[in-house]
């Protein structure tokens, strides 16, 4: 048995989970009935190919998305988990029973206008569903599993190749205005899931290679309130390198914290060596938790 006070923070975590998870259908619905379908635009992934069916044959929007997203739901529950399958398994029905029952006015009649806010909400649907711990596409489900089948092929990859076919296919069927219109769309919506998961503050790590690294450890610390990681290096500068032990430093700062962490070290050491590389997420130490936004 958990003590009281973990059981307590999980009920608190999944419902916020939930909250997340109910916004995001909402939000997915809004950018469907309240733009898209009116206008016959549609987006990537498994959504698109139901909309482009919906559109093709007449079949209900709602009754595609449940029995096409089916069999990611099954490769969810053997490959990632039972808990996230159960999650996207209620967040796919609910969104389609979304579609059915939830009234959404027609917001506007501009193509333009349709395609870029139709994707931005959509995102903001995916995105928030991803927050809570599931999908309302699975695309990504199968994008993944694809790539650790044959490793040369990323992610984006499969992705890409898929939303070309569907683009391409809607061109034909639907007409190269609306194919284009929903490209637009489909990047509205990816740029929204980005900057939802990823955030503005998205994080950037720092290597500090410098011969005053206590000088910059104390800066960093004391002065931009982070947490640093040492660890031992030798250098190697010159035609046969001096091999002479030096303090490497690593810390986490967000994108918009650069220019003072930059600005701090060279004014201790002009001769610094910098390295940035990118970082999706961070948790515990010094670093604060991404907020939503």
């Amino acid at each position: 048995m958990l003590p009281s006070s973990n059981r307590d923070f999980d009920i608190r975590s999944e419902f916020k989970n939930f909250c997340l998870i109910l916004c995001g259908i909402l939000s997915a619905g809004m950018g469907l009935k309240g733009f898209l379908l009116s206008s016959h635009f549609i987006d990537g992934g498994v959504t698109g190919i139901s909309m482009l069916l919906t559109h093709i044959f007449g079949i209900p929007l709602s009754l595609l998305i449940v029995l096409l997203n089916l069999p990611f739901i099954f490769m969810g529950f053997r490959y990632v988990g039972k808990l996230f399958a159960i999650k996207s398994a209620l967040a796919i029905v609910g969104l389609s029973l979304c579609i059915v029952f939830v009234t959404y006015p027609d917001v506007t009649a501009d193509k333009m206008l349709t395609a870029i806010f139709g994707g931005v909400f959509i995102g903001l649907g995916i995105g928030l569903a991803m927050r809570g711990g599931a999908v309302l596409d699975g695309t990504e489900v199968a994008a993944v599993l694809v790539s650790k089948i044959y490793p040369l092929v990323k992610v984006s990859d499969v992705i890409l190749m898929l939303n070309i076919v569907i683009f391409c296919t809607a061109a034909f069927f639907l007409g190269v205005d609306v194919a284009l219109y929903s490209i637009l769309t489909y990047f509205s919506a990816s740029k929204m899931i980005d900057f939802l998961l990823h955030g503005i503050e998205q994080y950037t790590g720092v290597t500090i290679v410098s011969r005053l690294s206590e000088q910059i450890r104390v800066a960093i610390t004391e002065k931009l309130g982070r947490g640093v990681t040492i660890y031992q290096g030798k250098r190697g500068f010159g035609k046969r390198g001096d091999n002479l032990e030096i303090d490497i430093i690593f810390t986490v700062v967000t994108r918009l914290e650069i220019p003072a962490l930059r600005k701090e070290v060279k004014s201790i050491d002009p001769d610094a060596f910098l390295i940035q590389q990118s970082i999706d997420d961070t948790d515990g130490g010094m670093v604060k938790r991404r907020a939503l936004h």
